[in-house]
């Protein structure tokens, strides 16, 4: 199946807490970092989701945003420290591709946004990803 979201990142479940109608699932990703899902607690279910399944986290570009350091009071969960690798502008927005330990992230902001926060190959980054952006799937 061919997809049009850029990230796919693997990792491994670590936690699920299961609500009346949602639930958050914590994944371990391979590089060592955690990323929560908020999904339905039917999804959960039909994916068949428990401590150690292996899944992919999937999150489109547009739903990635960056940082140059950690955001503390804020109610976004996924804080994925790395490192921009390339910087590609148009004339209104731009893609910033992002490696970290055990994956890379594209990010698709404004080119406003990566002269503001002087992004360039070598920068270092924080992605802020709400959780409800993020999608499972089982390897």
């Amino acid at each position: 199946m061919a997809l049009s979201i850029r990230n796919k990142l693997t990792g491994t479940v670590s936690a699920v807490q299961s609500g009346e109608v949602m639930a958050t699932v914590k994944t371990r990703l391979t590089g060592g970092q955690e990323i929560t899902a908020a999904i339905t607690r039917e999804a959960v279910d039909e994916l068949g989701l428990v401590t150690g399944t292996q899944v992919n986290a999937l999150i489109k570009s547009t739903e990635v945003a960056l940082s140059t350091e950690p955001v503390p009071g804020i109610s976004i969960r996924n804080q994925l420290r790395g490192e921009v690798t390339s910087v590609t502008t148009g004339a209104a927005m731009a893609t910033v591709k992002i490696s970290f330990d055990g994956g890379e992230l594209t990010a698709a902001i404004t080119r406003d946004a990566v002269n503001d926060l002087g992004l360039a190959a070598g920068a270092q980054v924080v992605a802020l990803i709400k959780s409800t952006e993020v999608s499972l799937t089982t390897v």
